[in-house]
This record gives C-alpha cells, structure tokens and sequence, in this order.
C-alpha cells in the first residue's frame, strides 16, 4: 500500500481520514486517525523537519539506537471498527513484532521508508473500490442509465459511494460503504 492522503471534513470532530491506496489494484483503505498522528505523518511526508524531534522521530531514533531498523507495517486485523497493525522490525538477522496502532505505525514506517501491507480480508471488509477507466464501464454506466424514481436504495447509496470516491471525501465513502454492507448483510 502507498499513502494517498490525508481528509479532513468539519464534522469528523477533529479526526483525520489516512487513505491507503494499493499499489497493484484499485482498492483504497481510509482509517480514521487522530490529529497528533495526522499531523506526524503530514509533516514526513512534506519533508518538512521541526527543530526539535517529534515522538515518532524520539522512537525512530531509540529503535536505531538499540541496532534494530523497521522492516514494515502490517494492518492485520480489524475488530468492531478499530484497525490493528504489527510493526515487524529487524535486530541482529532476527525479526521481531510489535503491536501498534495503524496511525503510528505508519507514522514510523514512513521516517524508515519501510513497506506498508493490508490483510487482504481487511481489504475485501473495509476496502473502499475505486473504479479505473478500464472498469467505469460496467455497473457504473447501468445504474447511471435508470430515472433516480427507479432505483433501489441500495443502487443509490452505490452511487453516492462512487461520487465520494470520485470526490475524494473517504469519510464520507467510509460510512457509505457500511451502510451498503448493512443493507446486503
């Protein structure tokens, strides 16, 4: 996964949506994070250096310090709307795990340019699909053919889902993507 961005809309009480993007496929993941950790990744990924390190640059450091370097994150589980994800890291040829929440761990695996993966059942659950210009075809042109008078709840709330994609409002994709799998749960 790539970092895609970061979202923010007025309603979200100060969170952040982190989007992932998967680099061989058209999924996109959004996880809600906090301002602290919205702030540490934004400022990595703008390169931009305060003059004092920041907790995740505090850890990166202590990491090295004890010989160790950050091989990759991994989101591998999801329960009841919370993320969980494992830092996998490596001292002396042996690798090693942590527990950590996803917003840090990417926050630390961008300041050690480290791999970030996704479960495939947390990207089939939560995942977000975003339609490629090879794809738009489709069931996107069959709904977009019938009068809104004739379309079924589910038919419209696919469509507002697209439209946020397509817009880039993840938060908002996020709590339509739920309501989807509701409707058809």
């Amino acid at each position: 996964m790539e970092i895609l961005g970061l979202s923010t809309s007025p309603s979200s009480g100060g969170a952040y949506a982190l989007i992932l993007n998967e680099v061989h496929g058209n999924r996109r993941l959004p996880i809600i994070i906090g301002t602290f950790e919205a702030q540490a990744i934004a400022l990595e990924l703008e390169h931009i250096k305060p003059p004092r390190p920041m907790t995740h640059d505090l850890l990166k450091n202590v990491i090295q310090s004890f010989g160790a370097e950050m091989d990759q994150v991994f989101i591998n589980d999801l329960s009841e709307g919370t993320f969980y994800a494992q830092i996998i890291y490596n001292k002396n040829g042996e690798h090693l795990e942590l527990d950590a929440r996803p917003s840090d761990a990417i926050a630390l695996a961008i300041r050690f340019n480290a791999s970030i993966y996704v479960a495939d059942t947390i990207l089939e659950e939560a995942g977000i699909i975003s339609e490629s210009e090879e794809a738009e075809g489709s069931i996107s042109s069959l709904r977009e053919e019938k009068p809104a008078s004739e379309m079924t709840k589910l038919e419209k709330l696919e469509n507002e889902l697209q439209t946020a994609i397509d817009t880039e409002n993840y938060e908002k994709a996020a709590r339509l993507r739920d309501e989807i799998k509701k409707l058809k749960g």
